[in-house]
């Protein structure tokens, strides 16, 4: 042990420092690691006796407040000091490393450094102890930094300030620095311009990042004095200026240049780089493609490696592709995304060997999807996706890219077979070729050829055939999703899934038969969607042991019974189970559902009443409910559901009155309605280091997702969407939009009583439809206080009185109605959404005067009268005697009926012509019957 050299203690939760006191019996220990342990400040004095250290790694071990850097002063020999991922405010004592090579303050809580007489600040403090070494202060998010000092720091050749704090003083001094190799500056809160002097001195300066800051303007003409320049990195600020006549065209040393998202104009022909024959990589993401007329060829002196300029908003580069691209053959990442490039640029493919990304997503591409005719084994990932391309998908695809790790045609017009050579790509994982015209079977060579696949998705084509293949041999298979195709028959009742899926979608196809209980026992399932097809049967119990489920839709089969009183699991988030034959109470379903936000049990048979535990539900937003047989009076438990914001209740049997409690019920927006953050991100990514040799700044820090950034993909690709009924239609809400729909449908029931007053408070509903209930009084004043309201439908009741003139105020209302009430007096004034009112609004109310109605109000009856009218009226039942109605009509009755049977007991034959039109009618009747309204029959017959 004396002669121990090297001692990594890393990650092992260690909390207790007894015994680390006998350190100094390692007399020729150079490396220490001690990170991600669990220790505190009180392991500092056990490591100053260690004066061979040379490396000394003290990473997230929970140090906090001020570190006294002069406790390590028996460590003359010490070169590097990783203190990072602490919660250290202040640092003093550095000059008492004077070997120190390397310092890492990354993610600290630095407020400041004091030098050992307390006289620097931050800055000062660490340049002038630590000259001719690298300071690396990345992530020390509250350090204060001023540019003092700075004298003392002639030699030192690396400085990371990212993430920090500091004042853009700093960029006016730090040119007296001139010794300095490296400068990362990222994310340090800076704005405003570049300054024209003070940092352009450093002509040794090799890599520069100034990304992730609020920079404008246009670059410093003395930005050409940095002669020495490898890397730089302007990405994400607010740059603007043409680069033709930019400085960069004089920084001939470029290796590597980011520019991406900024406002720069980039010439098409890049006749800006014409002579930066050392230029590798080059990312221009988000900035402005500019056509020029090149006068004459010119041919390149450099060969990139990675090309990026996606969403430029070039919308001529169609016309002709940049010339200088026809001379690289070195070419290893290519994105030109989101621009108008119309041809599919094949020689770029074919002329680039040693190509490993490349991305044309929404480039308008027409034509065939052309491969190049020779193997390419280095291709690891093309996305082709939102295009015009047209023709089949070449049938030698897996021959020419055996090594693909991810294809994406989705969105374009591709017909014709999946080519069984899919089967050749044995790495392949990610396969998306969705959205297409494709029709024939899944090929088996697939499913057997590419064991490594994880996402599968072949939705909205023209696929047919049974879903009987195994895809047991897809042992990673996370997203299968096969919706919106043709495929038919019955689930297979063998396990054919494999147990890694972590979500399903068949809906919209043919499939029939019950659901498998198999289905149970896939533990890992997050979200089934298998709406729209022609599954029976009941709900499988089994279903209760999916444990970790969030999304479940069967809506718009033939399920039937009833639902499984031990479906509550508290991961679900979102059930639809709508449009089916379900029947019964609503039991214990969904009792523990307390992550529970759409809940969607409409067009169904279920009766009984809303239970009491609905209270519970706390997050729940959606509840729809609406055709089915529910009665009783509508629960006050709603009311405890504060984040309600869509309730339909209608086509039901519910009585009594409106709670008075839904005032309670604030109705707002939310976006956890169509939110379904139930995916992962999967990404792949290249180290841009690997590109530019001997970089320190991109090795540290540039580590990021080329081309297509990150292949994000949802555990459940299916948008959450409710049907809603709301301005005398029903419409069905999805995505965004769903975010902002709010509204409460209690139409077609029995409730009696007034509307309360209260009901005003619902401030920011959008839709309110009271319509065919038995409600009586006047329309409450309050509703002018329903700002957001945009259809109000209180039509088929007993309302009386005015209707209130307030209502005028409602400037979103689209859609109002009053029709088949009691209403008198005059309708609202003709302003604003009034006006556009026709006669229907308010149809059916004979005391209602005034445009748009025929009635002229000057012509009716004084209002008197009218009123005194009206309550005679509804005191006597009505505008005439019922009794004497009920007794006429009931006498009239059984005359006619007894005539009737008179005349066919005299004559046979009429008999005989009566009995057999009777049979006809009913024969006809019943299968009309029984074919057409079966599911509205068991809704009503219960």
């Amino acid at each position: 042990m004396n002669n121990l050299e090297k001692l990594d203690l890393s990650y092992n939760s260690i909390e207790d420092i007894k015994g680390f006191e006998r350190l100094y019996v390692l007399g020729k220990l150079e490396l220490l690691d001690l990170s991600y342990n669990s220790f505190n400040n009180g392991i500092v004095p056990s490591l100053c006796v260690l004066s061979s250290l040379k490396t000394l790694n003290l990473r997230g071990i929970n140090l906090n407040g001020s570190i006294d850097i002069g406790e390590f002063h028996n460590m003359s020999n010490l070169e590097e000091l990783d203190l990072s991922e602490n919660h250290i405010d202040s640092i003093k004592g550095l000059k008492s490393l004077s070997k120190l090579k390397m310092l890492n303050l990354r993610w600290n809580e630095l407020k400041g450094l004091v030098t050992s007489n307390g006289r620097y600040g931050c800055y000062s403090t660490v340049m002038t102890a630590t000259a001719d070494t690298p300071v690396n202060l990345n992530h020390t998010a509250k350090a204060a930094v001023t540019g003092g000092g700075l004298d003392g720091l002639k030699h030192l050749q690396e400085l990371y300030l990212d993430h920090s704090s500091i004042d853009k003083i700093f960029l006016h001094n730090v040119g007296v620095m001139s010794s300095l190799r490296v400068l990362t500056l990222r994310n340090i809160s800076l704005n405003g311009s570049l300054p024209n002097q003070g940092w352009c001195e450093l002509s040794n300066l090799q890599e520069l990042d100034l990304s992730e800051n609020g920079f404008n303007g246009m670059l410093p003409s003395c930005l050409e004095d940095l002669t020495s320049i490898r890397i730089l990195d302007l990405s994400f600020n607010q740059f603007i200026g043409n680069l033709t006549s930019s400085s960069l065209s004089n920084l001939l040393t470029l290796e590597f240049l980011s520019l991406s998202y900024n406002h720069f104009e980039i010439p098409v022909s890049f006749i800006s780089f014409c002579n930066h024959s050392k230029l590798k990589v080059f990312l221009g993401d988000n900035n402005r493609l500019s056509d020029q007329i090149e006068f004459q060829t010119w041919i390149p002196k450099f060969q990139l490696k990675v090309l990026s300029l996606s969403n430029c908003g070039s919308n001529n580069l169609g016309m002709k592709f940049p010339h200088f691209l026809f001379y690289q053959y070195d070419l290893r990442i290519v994105d030109l995304s989101h621009n108008s490039v119309r041809t599919f640029p094949v020689w770029l493919l074919e002329n680039n060997t040693r190509l490993e990304v490349f991305d044309l997503i929404n480039c308008s591409l027409i034509g065939p999807f052309l491969l190049p005719s020779y193997r390419n084994p280095h291709v690891s990932s093309i996305d082709i996706s939102d295009n015009l391309l047209e023709g089949p998908i070449p049938t030698n695809i897996g021959s020419i890219f055996p090594n693909l790790w991810n294809l994406k045609t989705s969105r374009n017009l591709i017909q014709g077979h999946i080519p069984t050579s899919l089967g050749d790509m044995h790495f392949l994982e990610i396969l998306d070729l969705s959205n297409n015209n494709l029709s024939g079977q899944i090929p088996k060579d697939l499913t057997i050829g590419c064991p490594y696949l994880l996402f599968f998705k072949l939705s909205n084509n023209n696929l047919s055939g049974q879903i009987s293949l195994s895809f047991v041999n897809l042992t990673t298979l996370r997203y299968l999703y096969l919706d919106n195709n043709h495929f038919a028959g019955k689930f297979p009742y063998s396990v054919s899934i494999p147990p890694s899926l972590e979500a399903l979608d068949i809906s919209n196809n043919h499939m029939y038969g019950k659901l498998p209980r198999w289905m149970g026992n896939m533990s890992s399932l997050i979200g089934i969607a298998m709406f729209s097809n022609h599954f029976e049967g009941p709900i499988p119990v089994e279903f209760c042991k999916l444990s970790n489920l969030q999304f479940l839709d069967v809506s718009d089969n033939n399920l039937s019974g009833s639902v499984p009183s031990c479906f509550n699991q508290s991961t679900v988030k979102h059930a639809h189970l709508n449009q089916n034959q379900l029947s019964g109470p609503m039991t214990h379903a969904f009792y523990n559902s307390s992550s529970l936000v759409t809940l969607d049990l409409s067009d169904n048979c279920l009766n009984g009443t809303i239970p009491n535990w609905i209270g519970s539900l706390h997050v729940l937003s959606i509840l729809l409910l609406k055709f089915n047989n529910f009665e009783g009076e509508i629960p006050v438990q709603l009311c405890q559901l504060k984040q309600l914001s869509i309730l339909d209740l209608s086509e039901n049997n519910f009585s009594g009155p409106i709670p008075l409690c839904f005032r309670e019920i604030p109705f707002e927006t939310t976006h956890e309605k169509s939110s379904l953050e139930i995916g992962i991100q999967q990404s792949l990514t290249f180290s841009l280091w690997n590109f530019v040799e001997g970089s320190k700044s991109l090795e540290d820090h540039y580590l990021m997702d080329i081309a297509y950034e990150n292949i994000i993909f949802h555990s459940l690709d299916v948008q959450q969407k409710v049907e809603f009924t709301t301005k005398h239609g029903s419409y069905a809400y999805k995505g965004n939009i769903l975010d902002y729909m709010s509204g409460v449908d209690l139409s077609c029931n029995h409730l009696t009583g007034e509307i309360p007053l209260e009901m005003g408070n619902l401030s920011n509903i959008r839709d309110l439809n009271l319509s065919h209930n038995n409600l009586f009084g006047s329309i409450p004043s309050t509703f002018s206080q329903l700002k957001q309201i945009e259809s109000l439908d209180l039509s088929y009741n007993r309302l009386n009185g005015k209707i209130p003139s307030q209502l005028i105020e409602l400037n979103k209302l689209e859609v109002f109605s009053v029709a088949y009430n009691n209403l008198s007096g005059a309708t609202p004034d003709q302003k604003a959404q009034f006006a556009t009112f026709e006669e229907s609004s308010y149809e059916g109310n004979p005391l209602l005067c005034g445009f748009p109605l025929q009635t002229n109000c000057n012509k009716t009856v004084p209002t008197s009268t009218m009123s005194k009218g009206l309550d005679r009226e509804i005191e006597d039942g009505g505008f005439i005697d019922m009794e004497v109605f009920y007794v006429s009509f009931l006498v009239s009755y059984i005359i006619v009926l007894l005539g009737i049977v008179a005349v066919l007991f005299i004559n046979p034959h009429w008999r005989q012509a009566w009995f057999h039109l009777v049979e006809m009618c009913m024969t006809s009747w019943y299968y009309f019957f029984l074919d057409n309204f079966m599911k509205f029959f068991c809704n009503r017959s219960m």
